[in-house]
């Protein structure tokens, strides 16, 4: 049984999560969160915890920072589009089990707000993760690799620093994309890669 209530969006979502692990639910019920809802979850963050498992889509990254905002301190877990994806409808619900226990299995805390993050705005440029001609795709890659999933430019470096992602786990993510890309799967003599 995971300790934590997972906050999802709806009833084939909690059904989706149900056959995949044992845990309780709160349902969004879409992207007009109530504030019974946010009072709900707030509760069961003082209480037990919360993990918010969105669905991998504009409207699921809306609720996500909704109730990230209002109830601070949650874990997150990330399911990459191409597992969440079914004839065209993106959801949790069409997750395997196995990808959503991975997906729960890699969950990220936010950092305390203020706490200083060890990847900085050049290290963005440097991956070619912004003012890049390939940069929305190589954030789609480093997202999945590192498990905060996609955004822009300004909120993947909001993510690095709020779930505390390490100038270590940055440069392996970044080595395993280049890796991939050049299919190459060798590690560069230790070279920084940046």
């Amino acid at each position: 049984m995971i300790k934590e209530v997972i906050v999802v969006e709806g009833k084939d979502d909690t059904a989706a999560i149900k056959r995949a692990v044992e845990a309780d639910t709160i349902e969004t019920n879409g992207s007009a969160i109530g504030e019974d809802v946010l009072r709900r979850i707030k509760l069961a963050q003082e209480r037990r915890g919360v993990i918010l498992f969105t669905d991998p889509d504009h409207a699921g990254e809306r609720i996500r920072k909704i109730v990230a905002q209002r109830v601070p301190g949650c874990k997150h877990a990330f399911l990459p589009q191409e597992k969440a994806e079914h004839k065209g409808d993106i959801g949790i619900e069409n997750a395997s089990p196995e990808s959503i226990r991975e997906a729960l299995a890699h969950v990220r805390t936010e950092a305390a707000p203020g706490e200083k993050s060890e990847i900085t705005w050049e290290d963005l440029m440097d991956a070619g993760l912004i003012v890049h001609p390939e940069a929305a795709e190589r954030r789609l890659k480093m997202g999945k690799l590192l498990g905060i999933g996609y955004a822009n430019g300004k909120q993947f470096y909001k993510r690095c620093t709020s779930f505390r992602i390490t100038k270590q786990e940055f440069v392996a993510a970044y080595r395993a994309m280049e890796a991939e890309r050049t299919g190459n799967n060798e590690d560069e003599n230790g070279s920084e890669g940046q």
